[in-house]
């Protein structure tokens, strides 16, 4: 019994909130779900160039499956700032290679998806604070760079639950354990 009330009030404040939806707020919801699948692609497209070496940041002789090193060349070269040896220390390890790959893969699929948005939003957002530190003081401005907007709006898509629409994030929020640990959503 309570499994149907539960669905039948999911579906009354699924029509209401339809209903009453204006359209300004149905232009954000799509702007959102936009720049949620832009996102994604941004952190899917680093993994496939760094994995494959598509020309772009990667050449093909550096790609990740013809023995090169994802973190290598930035952590080495790239690096500026107070980090600069904490990163170089770091820069080629195996398991920074992994790691990094692993979240720059799981970010851009989950965002792409529209599901785990929260904890793809966490961990992109960690990701690059990171990169962010790296490149300290940031070339154009002496505090906020883009790794740092990029993370404010990764913060807003996870809020607004941006991945149900133009994503499957209303099934995501159905699964079992996603209904008992709302913050994988």
């Amino acid at each position: 019994m309570d499994t149907m009330t539960a669905t039948i009030d999911r579906v009354t404040a699924e029509q209401t909130t339809a209903t009453t939806e204006t359209p300004r707020q149905r232009a954000v919801r799509y702007l959102l779900a936009g720049t949620r699948l832009a996102l994604g692609w941004i952190f899917l497209w680093a993994f496939l160039d760094k994995l494959f070496g598509l020309g772009i940041a990667t050449e093909s002789k550096n790609a990740w499956i013809n023995g090169g090193s994802p973190t290598r060349g930035f952590l080495t070269f790239g690096v500026q700032g107070p980090f600069t040896d904490l990163y170089a220390a770091i820069a080629g390890a195996t398991w920074a290679d992994w790691l990094f790959m692993a979240g720059l893969v799981g970010i851009g699929v989950a965002l792409l998806l529209g599901i785990g948005v929260r904890v793809a939003a966490v961990t992109g957002g960690l990701l690059l604070v990171l990169m962010w530190t790296a490149v300290l003081p940031p070339e154009n401005n002496p505090v906020v760079d883009d790794h740092l907007v990029y993370t404010a709006v990764l913060a807003v898509l996870a809020l607004v639950d941006a991945g149900d629409t133009w994503g499957f994030g209303r099934v995501w929020a159905r699964v079992p354990i996603v209904r008992r640990l709302p913050w994988l959503r």
